[in-house]
This record gives structure tokens, sequence and C-alpha cells, in this order.
């Protein structure tokens, strides 16, 4: 097998240092044809580069990352379209609520302290 054709290589593929690449670049990345990219942001929400003024995509590095995400389960784990979307809205959706219950927990401990302040400045002033 080439190296080319290797999804383990391509995910050791290093992203360069820098903040915004063209399509062609993550096309190289990523070890895909453009169009490919093109259709993968029609087909994953979470794939979504901006546009320039020009009007070309700028991926950043959390796109390119992304989209060696979709690579490996589509290529690597032999995952449909259907099937990779479905696996990474549940990798999504996981990672919201655990970061919604790290959230509220914070915000409890926040309103616990400020209610205890304010108490003492009550009786501080009571005083």
């Amino acid at each position: 097998m080439t190296e080319k054709n290797n999804p383990v290589q391509l995910s050791m593929t290093p992203i360069p240092d820098k903040m915004f690449f063209k399509i062609r670049d993550v096309a190289g990345i990523v070890g895909v044809k453009p169009h490919v990219l093109r259709y993968w942001e029609s087909e994953f929400p979470t794939l979504g580069p901006k546009k320039n003024r020009n009007g070309q995509r700028m991926y950043t590095r959390k796109d390119i990352e992304m989209a060696l995400e979709i690579r490996s389960l589509l290529h690597a784990e032999k995952f449909s379209i259907a099937g990779a979307r479905q696996k990474l809205k549940k990798k999504r959706s996981a990672k919201s609520s655990n970061g919604d219950s790290l959230a509220l927990g914070a915000l409890k401990t926040i309103r616990k302290d400020l209610t205890s302040l304010l108490k003492s400045l009550k009786s501080e002033s009571a005083t």
C-alpha cells in the first residue's frame, strides 16, 4: 500500500503551524482531492471553513483535524457517510453534555460563594 492510500500514515501527517489554509493545502494534508473536501462540507455540518473576501475557503487547524477524523471514519473504519455523521454528532453531544455539567457545577459553587459573601456583608452592615 502506498503512503498516499494508507489512512494510518495520513493521520500522522503534521499540520503546519499556520493560522489559515487553502483548500489545496488541506487536500494535501488529508490525502483527498479538493472536490472531496467540498462534498464533505455539504455532508458534515461540523466541517465548515470560512470564506475570505475572494470567496476562497480558508480552513483552520480545527477544520483540518475534523477532515482527518472524517477521513479516518470513512476510509479506515469503513463507516458510511450517514454512519460517520451520526458518530460525529454523538461525540459532539457527549462533549457538550460533559461541558454543561462542569459549567453547572461551577455556577453552583459561584452562587454559594456569593450567597455567603452577601450574608457576611449584611451582618457587617447591621453591626
